[in-house]
């Protein structure tokens, strides 16, 4: 028994009757080469393959945008800019403690105060700036977004966690002196910024992460914790400005003035340099656009409870 397989044809301007004659004969016609299946018919994806390659140069360019690349290279620049920029605050504010500030405690003496610099700088700013980012990053566009916003929430909770005993640090310093709390503008601006983190953790876990979460709250919610987490890295960054430079102002007397800017100055000095250097960097890769995961951006928003997402 033979196996005769018939294949669709293609209409072409030569010999009708010769093609359908060799078409039942399975042989294809001399006069309509189409009438036989080629490899393209009957692989599809090679054939898509083999128009992609034989498209013209204006039809690549209307698929990929032309400054896709260099906003990508723009970014990764800029991100490790960020990482460097953040690793340089932790060392120097460690380098400042551990050397000019005797090392640290936590028995209620000085050297316990010098854990909250630490913490305050390492938790609030750099920590905080690294989870801001995360979404940022193209390699991550196009995956569930789910562990995304997992590492973003424990990024954040570590910060808040290590502000939390940054504070805690100083409380405990303060009143085994005898030193009256918040009386400075350091202090205003400090505790007002770990108090909207806090508030900003909490209501970002209980709308983006509960899966009871209803879809209105999260469409309230979305530009007030965009809005509000970009905030909160400002008065960050202007509490660590502040510490910093009351910090100079109190140990710098004497034989050795801050006017005279001694080694310990100058390190202090560069420390709120770079903590301002990296707050602008994290901004400017939270307020460019074209660095957003696209289903952040305005109009592309897909509000779908937490067992659901799958971008």
């Amino acid at each position: 028994m033979t196996d005769k397989t018939t294949f669709p044809t293609v209409p072409c301007a030569g010999n009708t009757e010769t093609g359908k004659t060799m078409e039942r004969s399975g042989t294809p016609s001399p006069d309509c080469p189409g009438s036989f299946p080629t490899v393209f018919e009957r692989f599809p994806l090679v054939g898509l393959s083999t128009e992609v390659e034989n498209e013209t140069p204006t039809q690549k360019n209307e698929t990929i945008p032309t400054g896709y690349m260099r906003s990508t290279v723009t970014f990764y620049l800029c991100y490790l800019l960020c990482l460097a920029l953040g690793l340089a605050c932790v060392v120097c504010v460690c380098v400042w403690n551990s050397r000019w500030r005797g090392g640290f405690a936590w028995d209620g003496s000085g050297l316990q105060f010098n854990w909250h610099p630490v913490l305050m700088v390492t938790g609030l700013v750099v920590l905080y700036g690294y989870g801001a980012v995360v979404y940022r990053v193209p390699l991550t566009w196009g995956q569930n977004k789910l562990p995304w916003k997992l590492l973003h929430a424990a990024l954040m909770l570590g910060s808040l966690i290590m502000s939390i005993l940054g504070l805690c640090a100083v409380f405990d310093v303060h009143n085994a002196n005898n030193t009256p709390n918040l009386y400075s503008l350091h202090s205003w601006i400090g505790i007002t910024a770990v108090t909207l983190f806090a508030l900003q953790w909490g209501v970002g876990f209980a709308g983006f992460l509960l899966p009871c979460s209803p879809v209105l709250l999260r469409k309230l919610l979305k530009p007030v914790h965009v809005w509000l987490g970009g905030s909160i890295l400002l008065l960050t960054t202007a509490a660590c400005i502040s510490g910093i430079n009351e910090k100079l102002f109190f140990v710098l007397k004497g034989n050795v003035t801050y006017s005279r800017l001694p080694p310990e100055g100058v390190l202090g000095n560069s420390l709120g340099a770079l903590v301002v250097a990296f707050g602008l960097v994290v901004l400017k890769i939270l307020s460019n656009i074209q660095w957003q995961r696209p289903d952040s951006r305005p109009g592309e928003i897909a509000y779908t409870p937490l067992q659901d997402e799958n971008d």
